[in-house]
């Protein structure tokens, strides 16, 4: 596999487009991806129960097992808690795009994101299809324009694209995504994008996504929320030319590793841009029972408040990441934990067998100092081990979140 210029546009047969409309009030905030041949399509949602619309949407063109022609996505308004009228503005998202492109409304899928409870303007939306689909295009700067419209409160547009060999044929395999804020495993406040020319059938495209998405996407977390709106969609037109994926094995395998490291960038991405973030925090934990044990004692590390205003302060606090595993619903045995922390200038051992180590603090500084940080738990209660990410939680935070719909 090999990392390649690109990002949705990258794999064969995929055109992008991404201008400013009027939702917002200046940033990009319509894009649109689009394929001549329809697309097998699978997709990953979010298991909050309050489901945005387009969600909703998505989920029943995948139910059918429709081909996709086109991604219409829209930024600073989520068309969330918006009732029948969200319903009718998305499924009107879709047909007009549709009319664009020549297609069905439910060769489809719609995405927004934004504000919940603020019903689209329809009537900008409308113009704004009608005026950016025409110009999508194969190239990287239309790629690129689509990925800065998707975004709301991110820094910066998340995009990769890798190709690997695959019987025989060079298959790509591009993402995009955004997320900053209400960021939690099972899925959040984001949204991925993915495009592949790989030949694949839809059961397997599906595994492969679930398979990626169990180790990745759901892996993450900013701040503990689970949002309404969360969704990442793949799409494969089979441009590649490769033999069918039907069954797993050698060329399936390839397959998903290419669509691993897309999502793990991805999603990681997410985290290191995490609203107010200085700082990403990885756990690596070995010795888990089992894998959701594992989720569980990670998430509960990551998504501590103290835990997460410690690594922001730079404080080698590692009292609060073992009370973090303790009130996680795991049960362990305490006198079997290790506790250290690692980064580019070093590694601090805090705990051995649940006893305090003595270390240097002015070490323990160093090590904090740094923007990327490892958090490495070793337990005796298994072989599973599980790596999660997230970040720290600063100032900016509050400062972000208490004016967002300002």
């Amino acid at each position: 596999m090999k990392l390649i210029q690109g990002g949705i546009t990258a794999a064969k047969g995929f055109k992008a487009a991404g201008e400013y409309i009027g939702i917002k009030n200046k940033r990009k905030d319509l894009a649109i991806i689009y394929s001549e041949i329809g697309c097998t399509y699978a997709g990953a949602f979010t298991q909050n129960v309050v489901k945005a619309a387009p969600v909703i949407w998505d989920k029943a063109i995948l139910e059918k097992g429709n081909k996709v022609h086109a991604i219409v996505v829209n930024s600073g308004n989520a068309n969330a808690a918006t009732g029948e009228q969200g319903l009718k503005d998305t499924e009107k998202m879709a047909s007009c795009t549709a009319k664009a492109f020549g297609t069905e409304k439910e060769n489809v899928l719609v995405c927004s994101t934004g504000v919940i409870g603020v019903n689209l303007p329809m009537e900008v939306i409308e113009k704004g299809i009608s005026s950016v689909a025409p110009k999508v295009e194969d190239s990287l700067e239309a790629g690129s324009n689509a990925s800065e419209a998707i975004l709301t409160t991110d820094t910066a547009s998340k995009v990769i694209a890798v190709q690997e060999e695959i019987s025989g044929m060079a298959v790509t395999v591009g993402g995009m995504g955004k997320g900053s804020g209400m960021i939690h495993p099972n899925m959040a406040t984001m949204l991925g994008f993915i495009t592949t020319d790989a030949n694949i059938t839809q059961p397997m495209l599906q595994k492969a996504l679930k398979k990626a998405i169990d180790t990745t996407f759901n892996m993450i977390t900013v701040d503990g929320d689970t949002s309404t709106n969360d969704s990442v969609l793949v799409l494969a037109n089979g441009v590649a030319g490769n033999a069918l994926i039907d069954s797993e094995g050698e060329a399936f395998d390839k397959f998903f590793e290419c669509l691993y490291e897309v999502c793990k960038y991805i999603a990681i991405s997410i985290v290191k841009d995490g609203e107010g973030a200085t700082k990403l925090l990885e756990v690596e934990l070995n010795g888990a029972a089992s894998f959701e044990d594992g989720k569980a004692l990670a998430k509960s590390i990551l998504t501590s408040s103290l835990v997460k205003t410690a690594f922001f302060g730079e404080d080698a606090n590692w009292g609060r990441i073992f009370c973090a595993m303790g009130y996680s619903g795991i049960d362990f045995d305490p006198n079997g934990v290790d506790i250290a922390i690692d980064s580019a200038a070093g590694h601090v051992s805090m705990l051995k067998q649940g006893l305090p180590v003595k270390f240097s603090e002015p070490k323990a500084k160093e090590v904090l100092e740094e923007n990327e940080i490892k958090i490495l738990i070793t337990m005796n209660e298994g072989s599973e081990s599980v790596t999660a990410w997230g970040c720290d939680l600063s100032y900016d935070y509050v400062k972000i979140n208490g004016d967002y719909r300002s």
